[in-house]
């Protein structure tokens, strides 16, 4: 399980290295295998170990292709999907296509999120935390059915 917020750099080439806490579990239950693709609702990137993403791609194929919304996720995420491998420093090399759509420049964060990363441009996490926390603040949200008995 993941969870924290790293800044890191992306270098020249747009390699970033996994912060040292992820990579021993992810060489030893994952072999170093990750899948990263878009993030289908924010200017961001999902990242995640091989096992996570075999089973959201088993739920995936599952879906009707006759289904509009079934299609744009299959594409958006599957047609996204890139493999990588972390090297012998820890580290991956994003593809150009993922840096662009995520608009990712030299600084960034990796967010840690339980099963999976996310790897946002530091001045839009920055951003995206403060609309978050006055949201919520604000109170400004629909309360849904499984938030209804959670608490912290």
């Amino acid at each position: 399980m993941f969870s924290g917020a790293s800044a890191l750099n992306l270098d020249d080439k747009g390699r970033f290295a996994i912060p040292t806490k992820y990579r021993q579990p992810l060489l030893s239950e994952e072999q170093g295998s990750l899948i990263c693709t878009i993030a289908i609702n924010e200017p961001c990137l999902w990242l995640y170990p091989r096992s996570e993403w075999d089973e959201i791609a088993a739920r995936l194929v599952k879906l009707s292709s006759m289904n509009p919304r079934a299609r744009r996720l299959q594409r958006m995420l599957v047609g996204h999907a890139t493999d990588y491998q972390l090297d012998k420093n820890g580290r991956i090399l994003l593809s150009p296509a993922l840096r662009n759509y995520a608009g990712l420049g030299k600084k960034i964060m990796l967010i840690g999120l339980l099963n999976k990363f996310e790897i946002w441009d530091e001045s839009k996490w920055h951003q995206q935390m403060q609309l978050d926390t006055e949201i919520e603040r604000a109170g400004d949200f629909e309360m849904t059915p499984e938030f209804e008995n959670f608490s912290l």
